[in-house]
């Protein structure tokens, strides 16, 4: 009994790690982000500065980013930003109500905040290795404004798009 015991213990600490990673390649998506990739690869996405406004959607534009400490990100983040990554947000004033995906091109904490509380996410699919597209994360949302939050992020800026989706 003990030698099953440990056989198990053993097995799952070799297993562990490769559960926890994530997929690898375009085609590892939970469903299909086609029209998301399209977005984010556009060679004339423009750039927005962090604080800005979703003017209309859907949407797709690169953000600077700043420090942590110089975003002034309207809610404090769910996970705190490590030392040297940098962090934005984007606003909007109304939206159609319902389901949206929200792509990040490189990896990034994302909150979405709409009347004050973190909307929780409906569905995420996230892989390694596909050109310009790293995360999508699934959000419904209701007609009042919302904040897109952006955090640790290793570079100065990424790109962004929402748009509705797809049950």
């Amino acid at each position: 009994m003990r030698v099953t015991f440990i056989a198990a213990a053993f097995a799952a600490l070799i297993t562990a790690p490769a559960l926890a990673q994530e997929p690898v390649g375009c085609d590892k998506f939970k469903w299909s982000v086609e029209h998301e990739t399209t977005a984010l690869r556009a060679g004339d996405l423009k750039t927005v500065a962090s604080g800005g406004d979703l003017t209309a959607l859907p949407f797709a534009a690169k953000i600077t980013l700043k420090t942590p400490k110089d975003a002034a990100l309207p809610t404090p983040p769910e996970r705190a930003p490590k030392d040297g990554t940098f962090a934005g947000f984007l606003s909007a004033k109304s939206v159609t109500p319902g389901l949206y995906s929200i792509s990040l091109s490189a990896p990034a904490w994302l909150d979405v905040v709409q009347n004050g509380q973190f909307l929780k996410v409906k569905s995420f699919s996230g892989v390694q290795g596909c050109d310009g597209i790293r995360k999508v994360v699934k959000f419904e949302l209701t007609g009042a404004p919302f904040t897109l939050q952006i955090s640790g992020v290793a570079a100065d800026s990424i790109a962004v798009a929402v748009m509705p989706a797809s049950d």
